[in-house]
């Protein structure tokens, strides 16, 4: 099961420099087909499954709020570190994978992406393994950190020891994704993640809460839902791609550990990690401030956290499309339509999340009634998201920037966009918390960061010189299948 060719094609007629025709290949949509198209239609698919996951948060959100006020407290206190988990392997080191995977199919070296693919699946068992052990030996201390107190914490400790105990599954499975989205192959992950969502929803659901003769386990069902579900799914992947129906087949059999394989994952995937990484210091600084004005104001700074999650998946699902695209593009050579794809990329990631947004700020209701009837929670979530919701449109530009800076083997610049973000979180909670501001002030602080975040993005993709522009056109080899 494949979306699409990803033999190479040299055709002229386009604005970049014109490479040497090879009338034996086949046509390959991701390099020749028009890029707004193509872009939804490689990403109509990720929208599918990615919604999906945003109503796994929604649905567990909406039960561990039947728990009470104090475990959707607690799920604030652990859920950014289960973000970072799922961005820093999915679209942080995913994206290393699927952008060096792009570039070796561009180049028509299918050997080569194989090679990598078995590299990728080491890398995300290491990260998997590390992530375990971090967690499970500093996570106490890090919830308490952020304000975690009494049955608060202990309720996030316990949701902390399932999900993390079997960190190596989430690696493992959006590695997976990662290797069959790099190829063109966007239908076969969504799908399974779209499955794997439905599972999690009814498993976390019933072992949550209780239903007929299993009892209710609370935050520790919750986790062992989701555990069960990226299980499943991560397992029919795993048979997909070993069972050699992929366009790419990891090379087990005498695998050797190549110093340049390595490198041409992690030069992207392993710089690229540190912008969730800095993405969840700054939302967990902001827990950390917003702690201190009782559970109310953080469990709705938590349901209005949610929509953001909810709304950029969409960027995401733009953005993990344009990986491949200009990846390939710039393993041909065709830099100036890679730069297209990355605008075009950014403007409807923009829209898309800025109308939605905007929609939610002026009738917060609609989000909020999902989650809770709790007055307090209810008026917190109200004035975060009537202040900052229309801003997550720059939240969605800079993710898509994010995305097209990994395809082009250049994410610096939006890395460095976060670090922005990190310090004018840090130092105007330092100057709201020294004049004694109100929580409304620091939800103006989380609207101007974000826009901070989406303008220097997209100005470092501007910046930032990309391939071969200007350069010598590197040599293309033809596809071996």
């Amino acid at each position: 099961m494949t979306d699409i060719s990803v033999a190479e094609i040299p055709l002229a007629g386009d604005d970049e420099t014109l490479l040497p025709p090879i009338a034996a290949l086949a046509r390959n949509p991701l390099l020749d087909g028009p890029i707004l198209r193509t872009l939804l239609r490689l990403a109509a698919p990720n929208v599918f499954a990615l919604s999906a996951g945003t109503c796994v948060v929604i649905a567990e959100t909406s039960y561990i709020g039947r728990l009470g006020t104090e475990s959707l407290a607690a799920m604030a206190l652990v859920f950014p570190f289960v973000i970072l988990t799922m961005t820093m392997s999915g679209g942080a080191m995913g994206g290393g994978v699927s952008s060096a995977i792009a570039r070796a199919l561009g180049a028509g070296d299918v050997a080569r992406a194989s090679t990598l693919a078995a590299h990728a699946l080491l890398i995300g068992i290491c990260f998997g393994v590390a992530f375990t052990f971090g967690m499970l030996m500093f996570g106490p201390k890090l919830l308490a950190l952020l304000g975690g107190r009494g049955n608060v914490l202990s309720q996030a400790i316990g949701y902390t020891q399932i999900f993390f105990g079997a960190a190596v599954v989430v690696w493992v499975m959006n590695t997976l994704s990662a290797i069959l989205r790099g190829t063109g192959n966007m239908k076969l992950p969504s799908a399974i993640i779209l499955n794997s969502a439905v599972c999690q929803i009814m498993l976390g659901g019933i072992l949550g809460l209780g239903l007929g003769p299993v009892p209710q386990f609370g935050m520790r069902g919750a986790a062992t839902g989701s555990v069960t579900a990226y299980t499943i799914g991560g397992t029919i992947m795993a048979w997909y791609l070993f069972s050699g129906r992929g366009r790419v087949n990891p090379l087990v059999r005498g695998f050797r550990i190549q110093r340049s394989m390595f490198f041409d994952i992690l030069k992207v995937g392993l710089i690229a990690c540190f912008s969730p990484l800095q993405s969840v210091l700054t939302i967990t600084i902001f827990t950390h401030m917003l702690a201190n004005f009782g559970n109310e104001i953080l469990a709705g700074y938590g349901v209005g956290a949610r929509l953001e999650f909810m709304l950029t998946s969409i960027a995401f699902a733009v953005g993990i499309a344009s990986v491949p695209m200009i990846g390939m593009a710039i393993g041909a050579g065709r830099v100036a339509r890679a730069r297209r794809i990355a605008w075009i990329a950014g403007c409807v990631s923009f829209a898309s999340v800025g109308v939605v947004a905007t929609v939610i700020a002026i009738f917060p209701d609609l989000w909020v009634n999902i989650f809770t009837s709790d007055p307090g929670v209810r008026a917190a979530s109200q004035r975060y998201l009537a202040t900052a919701a229309p801003m997550y449109a720059f939240i969605g530009l800079s993710i898509s920037m994010y995305f097209s800076s990994q395809g082009a083997a250049k994410v610096l610049g939006p890395v460095l966009a976060q670090t922005a973000r990190l310090v004018f979180v840090g130092c105007g909670g330092w100057l709201l918390i020294a004049h004694e501001a109100t929580s409304d002030h620091f939800f103006w602080l989380a609207a101007a960061s974000m826009v901070v975040l989406g303008v220097l993005s997209a100005l470092s993709v501007i910046l930032t010189r990309w391939g071969s522009e200007g350069g010598p056109v590197p040599e293309v080899r033809p596809a071996l299948s």
